[in-house]
């Protein structure tokens, strides 16, 4: 009997997962693990100073990959105080063991933008950090688009500003994604990582390893809403898959309960 459950939960965690990425249903806005994948690493970027890059130039080591913009009104600045909090905690040393790479979702931003934006965050470093270990760059829609569909990363632009999430993304010196890290936010603390996690995920993309994360589940059971940039319980999916795992269970007992003798039959 307790085989027959778990092979029933096995089944139904299959079902759902195939069904959640296989719908065919592009994501508009928000993040879609790709594990394995590589990026572009041949895309021109300028970076903060004025000066064109291959990418292939600055994935040198595990490198961290955050998308934001640098006129961004809402968390995009949050999530870089957080990196750089990150760096401060993390003993793993910035230029040595990993990059970081910036890149602005906005196709209009300048490296002047990007240069004030580093400067800001830079000062809020307690440790000296070589500055070519963290890199602001800029570029033209079709090398963003390039980069951030390859990485899974989806927004829409809405007048001056962009509807999108916030995730580091760790990509190893040849451009394979290998970890993804979602920053949970509170309103008491703001955005939150745990220095364990990110020296896991740095580590384990210096070995090439892909690993996947709790985040497929929560995609799952959260949905995201872009008008307010958090994620919210889905009752209606959750309700739906206890409700299909309690009819399993119901059918699993039926069939393999034991049947009574009848004790009329001489």
């Amino acid at each position: 009997m307790i085989k027959e459950i778990f092979i029933t939960i096995l089944l139904f965690v299959f079902i759902q997962t195939a069904v959640a990425s296989g719908s065919g249903k592009k994501l508009e806005i928000g993040v879609e693990e790709q594990l394995g994948a590589y990026l572009p690493l041949d895309t021109k970027f300028v970076d903060e100073y004025g000066k064109e890059f291959l990418l292939r130039e600055l994935f040198t080591k595990p490198t961290v990959l955050a998308f934001v913009y640098y006129e961004c009104p809402g968390i995009c600045s949050p999530l870089m105080m957080e990196l750089a909090d990150i760096i401060n905690k993390s003993d793993l040393v910035p230029g040595v063991d990993y990059n970081v790479v910036t890149i602005s979702m906005d196709e209009f931003e300048t490296p002047e933008q990007a240069l004030k934006r580093k400067e800001v965050f830079i000062k809020t470093l307690d440790k000296n950090i070589p500055p070519e270990s963290w890199k602001f760059l800029t570029g033209d829609s079709a090398s963003i688009k390039a980069v951030s569909d390859k990485a899974g990363f989806y927004f829409k632009r809405e007048g001056k500003d962009f509807r999108h999430a916030g995730t580091f993304i760790f990509v190893d010196k040849n451009g394979k994604i290998c970890r993804y890290l979602f920053p949970s936010f509170s309103e008491r603390s703001g955005f939150g990582i745990l220095p364990f996690d990110f020296k896991m995920a740095v580590l384990e993309t210096s070995e090439s390893k892909t690993a996947p994360t709790i985040a497929k589940v929560l995609q799952f059971c959260f949905s995201y809403k872009p008008e307010s940039r958090t994620y919210v319980l889905n009752l209606t999916r959750i309700f739906g898959v206890l409700i299909l795992f309690f009819v399993g269970i119901f059918i699993l007992y039926i069939k393999f309960k034991p049947k009574k003798a009848n004790s009329n039959l001489r």
